[in-house]
């Protein structure tokens, strides 16, 4: 029987105003009090996680940042790895980002989100949890402590952008996207995939007994990780291409998750006890 479910957040586990419906919610209190350990694997920063955890109102592993830092269920960091500073410090610059100024650039620090402009259309996405960003000239920075360097632009934008770092850094980075309009850095030994390796090392539960949910392209090695993938039916057509035999579910504004998750563990129409 599976022992681990580790779950992407947006454009999975919560639904398109990217919060987390009645019936997701009971669903994992009830698989967690089986005894079934949960596993939040996003990009999101993670005190945006947290929050997000507490309304679940269960006690997850958390890999945020997509996979640069984790968390035990105790809030202990477990992991962590940041970018270096010096390649924090020209990743915000002009020559990577751009002179027209359309994009905005984001860093994940431990504790802060940081942002190069005030964007309050982005606070729509951090409902649940709250979390808010704090303005400043990012070029100040002195790169410190960062795990994740975010764009959010047009496409067109981000993949000018996408071959600067290809040009300028080679394969010292892990540059992917989580939605068409964002796109994230961290350092080249980073992912979700690892990150759910090293929590199954540290549970001692073989990828065999592990379940994973995603629909982005920063899912793909958590999904290659796990012993049972599936895919929302919401997924990006490149991860369809990129995966083609991972089977697909349905879709997280119908909580597709959850209502999976209920057959796979069902007794009757109801979740075992």
């Amino acid at each position: 029987m599976y022992k681990v479910i580790a779950s992407d957040l947006d454009g999975t586990l919560l639904n398109s105003n990217h919060q987390v419906d009645p019936f997701t919610i009971s669903t994992v209190r009830a698989l967690e009090a089986q005894g079934i350990h949960i596993v939040i694997a996003t990009g999101r920063h993670y005190c945006d996680v947290a929050g997000i955890r507490d309304v679940l109102g269960i006690r997850p592993y958390l890999i945020t940042s997509n996979g640069a830092r984790v968390h035990s269920p105790d809030d202990e960091m477990i992991f962590a790895d940041d970018l270096k500073a010096n390649v924090v410090q020209q990743l915000v610059t002009p020559e990577i980002v751009g002179e027209h100024g359309r994009v905005i650039v984001n860093l994940f620090a431990d504790r802060e989100w940081l942002i190069d402009r005030d964007a309050p259309e982005l606070l729509r996405y951090h409902q649940d949890s709250g979390f808010t960003y704090n303005v400043m000239d990012l070029q100040k920075h002195d790169g410190a402590d960062i795990a994740k360097a975010l764009y959010i632009g047009d496409p067109k934008d981000l993949a000018v952008i996408s071959t600067n770092l290809e040009q300028t850094f080679g394969e010292d980075l892990y540059v992917t996207y989580s939605l068409p309009d964002c796109l994230e850095v961290m350092s080249a030994n980073v992912s979700k995939g690892r990150a759910l390796q090293f929590v199954l090392d540290r549970l001692d539960v073989p990828a065999a007994k592990c379940i994973a949910f995603g629909d982005n392209m920063n899912d793909i090695d958590m999904l290659e990780t796990a012993g049972h993938p599936f895919m929302m039916n919401n997924a990006n057509p490149d991860l369809i291409k990129r995966l083609p035999n991972v089977p697909r579910i349905g879709n997280n504004f119908e909580a597709g998750v959850a209502h999976h998750l209920r057959k796979l563990f069902e007794v009757d129409g109801e979740l075992t006890s």
